[in-house]
């Protein structure tokens, strides 16, 4: 219809025939309109703001700017534009951090041109699509133990920080204000929420593990 509005695709990936391949066989949809064609997560910012697309299809695995930091500027910048993360690889922590930095979708490159349009027209609804490894990538994610440490509070984590760097009760009271007790309550806290008895497994976990930020 020639009233209808047709939907306008930016595709940002940083090998020049993968972005010729998308771009021609989309351009056989009369409904997705290519408004151009980014190499990096910089350019693509600057044409968002440039070319106002709907959509933009995101590579993940860029040099200097990748994937989901440029997704994160991008819905920064410009929230109406709906990203679909575009990419070969559907590891669970790409799968996670495409996601959380905004992607509506998340597909494979072997996704048949038909379906990457079915994939566009969805996210211009505002509606997600998922590749069958994402989705599983995600389910295994969500079937984990959360890490250690995860439900410590924040006045406990300091807590377990001091204890890393080898104070006493006493130290640690005096430089957080506290009475020894109260130390001694957030010990107790702090043993059973990581499962330990003692504080060097305390100390132990923590540096494993990566529960504390050390200065």
């Amino acid at each position: 219809m020639p009233d209808q509005k047709r939907i306008r695709v930016l595709v940002v990936d940083d090998h020049a025939v993968v972005r010729e391949g998308i771009t021609t066989f989309l351009k056989v949809h009369r409904d997705l309109e290519m408004v151009g064609e980014a190499s990096s997560g910089q350019e693509a910012i600057r044409l968002c703001g440039q070319t106002h697309p709907d959509v933009v299809l995101m590579d993940l695995i860029m040099p200097e700017m990748d994937g989901p930091t440029t997704i994160r500027l991008i819905n920064q910048s410009f929230p109406l534009i709906q990203v679909i993360a575009l990419t070969s690889f559907g590891q669970e922590d790409l799968v996670r951090s495409a996601l959380q930095a905004g992607a509506v979708s998340y597909l494979l490159k072997t996704i048949s041109a038909s379906e990457l349009a079915e994939a566009i027209r969805a996210a211009f609804a505002g509606n997600p699509t998922l590749a069958p490894e994402a989705a599983r990538a995600l389910i295994h994610a969500a079937m984990q133990p959360p890490p250690p440490g995860n439900d410590l509070t924040g006045r406990e984590r300091e807590v377990l920080g001091l204890i890393v760097k080898g104070y006493g009760n006493i130290e640690i009271g005096e430089r957080l204000g506290v009475s020894p007790a109260t130390i001694k309550t957030h010990l107790n806290n702090i043993f059973s929420k990581l499962h330990v008895t003692n504080r060097t497994e305390a100390a132990t976990l923590a540096i494993q593990h990566h529960i504390i930020e050390f200065e």
